[in-house]
């Protein structure tokens, strides 16, 4: 059987939702691998095709949403068909709302299992995979996996009402690293402080703070191009910055925080979105 493969065909930049750590941003490099018989070029499958249909594929999938574990006790799931959105809420072991959000469909990505997991996630996405590529093609396998960071990082998830892409999506996230350098020189102390700061943090833009119908939750929602977000979070996984959260703004409010708080030294700070992109700031 021949094999092809592609390495870091993608990054899934996403959120889901956890019973105890709450929304939790992500970011999972994609291997993937096409098992099948030659076709007459000589090919199991084009490179230029695997990049195109395959990436788009999991880009419009997984990517950019929020995962909810279906089978996760306490989580109930309503699909509003008048307007296709999707509203979801978690109850604790007490009966207590503890995380509730709506938004349209597509920005929610069902897994049926207890928890989001790279062992939970990789079927669903194999198998729509695997039904999209042509008849010569016996399998395609992924290799789902996070960056190898040695330093500090942390799960940041948010939402950019601005976007006119799915980044306006209210719950989406990312895995990152973060490197900060104080007069040129790698502070890795304050590093591991920021990574601690936004540990599991869910980053609110003040504006988007909304007063909220649920008691002990703060509400965060906007309109935006692809339709009505809204979501209801427990307050302390919540962190509220006076503008909105690209990587360039959180590059900067660390960075003029640092100034602020140690007005002696001069900064500079990396962060990033994700794997291998980011924004850097100085004072």
């Amino acid at each position: 059987m021949n094999r092809l493969f592609v390495d870091n065909l993608t990054v899934l930049d996403f959120s889901y939702f956890h019973p105890k750590r709450g929304v939790v941003g992500e970011s999972w490099i994609v291997d993937v691998e096409l098992m099948g018989e030659l076709n007459e070029e000589g090919m199991v499958f084009d490179f230029g095709h695997v990049k195109k249909l395959l990436k788009q594929a999991l880009d419009g999938g997984l990517d950019h949403t929020l995962a909810i574990p279906t089978e996760l006790a306490g989580v109930s799931i309503e699909m509003l068909e008048l307007n296709d959105e999707i509203k979801v809420e978690y109850r604790d072991s007490k009966g207590e709302l503890a995380f509730a959000y709506q938004s349209p469909r597509d920005a929610v990505y069902l897994v049926d299992a207890e928890r989001i997991t790279i062992d939970s996630a990789l079927p669903l996405l194999e198998n729509h995979l695997n039904s999209l590529v042509p008849s010569n093609v016996k399998q395609v396998k992924l290799n789902l996996r996070t960056e190898d960071i040695n330093g500090a990082f942390y799960h940041y998830s948010h939402g950019l009402k601005k976007h006119l892409g799915d980044c306006q999506r209210i719950c989406h996230g990312h895995r990152s690293k973060i490197e900060i350098f104080k007069n040129g020189v790698r502070d890795t102390d304050t590093e591991q402080e920021w990574a601690q700061r936004f540990a599991d943090i869910y980053l609110i833009t003040d504006e988007d703070l909304l007063e909220s119908e649920h008691k002990g939750l703060n509400h965060a929602g906007y309109d935006s191009e692809q339709g009505r977000f809204d979501v209801w979070l427990n307050p302390k996984q919540c962190y509220m910055m006076p503008t909105d959260t690209t990587v360039e703004l959180i590059a900067t409010h660390i960075c003029s925080s640092l100034a602020a708080e140690q007005p002696d030294y001069s900064w500079r700070v990396k962060a990033f979105e994700g794997v291998q992109k980011g924004a850097i700031a100085g004072s």
